[in-house]
């Protein structure tokens, strides 16, 4: 079964992108490649509990098991080392993209006290789209009375889209609630 968004890309989303930007074969028109969600836990390494707890809380979120992202180099300022752990990550492609997408669009964005609309700025110039959330009970899969800490998340959507234009009209025409002006 094709995820909703999916069909709304080939249906709506193909055919308004050819008509603002003139592509001439559909296959040209920009689309999503990958979304990567992640979670810095910057006291991780101290509080295991914490980790696993997120990491299943993630794993609801996202519909598939994150990994655990390791430090890179000993810092010792924070009473880091190499190796420890300090985040997780998800990476999503097709289907599960696509209706993590679609839950994020239209579950969890509305759901953000005092929501104004995604800033415009979280385009890096390449057609990606880097957002934040504060924190994880937006999400309809966690059960707010089970929350211990709240956590936020960082949410990297990658398309194929060569400008920040183009990979705007394409996230606005599957409903991604940007600010106006």
């Amino acid at each position: 079964m094709v995820a909703r968004l999916q069909d709304k890309y080939k249906t709506e989303v193909i055919a308004g992108m050819k008509q603002r930007f003139g592509y001439g074969n559909p296959m040209a028109v920009p689309k999503l490649s990958k979304i990567v969600i992640s979670m810095g836990m910057g006291q991780a390494h101290q509080d295991q509990a914490k980790l696993e707890v997120a990491q299943k809380q993630l794993a609801m979120i996202a519909g598939q098991r994150p990994i655990v992202t390791l430090a890179k180099k000993s810092i010792s300022n924070f009473k880091l080392r190499e190796g420890m752990k300090v985040g997780l990550k998800v990476t999503l492609r097709g289907q599960r993209m696509y209706e993590f997408l679609d839950r994020l669009i239209t579950l969890a964005i509305p759901r953000v006290k005092d929501f104004r609309g995604l800033n415009v700025s979280g385009f890096d110039g390449r057609g990606n789209y880097n957002m934040g959330l504060t924190e994880q009970t937006v999400f309809p899969e966690i059960d707010t009375a089970g929350i211990t800490f709240t956590q936020g998340m960082n949410i990297a959507v990658q398309t194929t889209a060569k400008t920040d234009e183009e990979a705007r009209e394409l996230l606005s025409l599957m409903g991604m609630p940007f600010r106006r002006g």
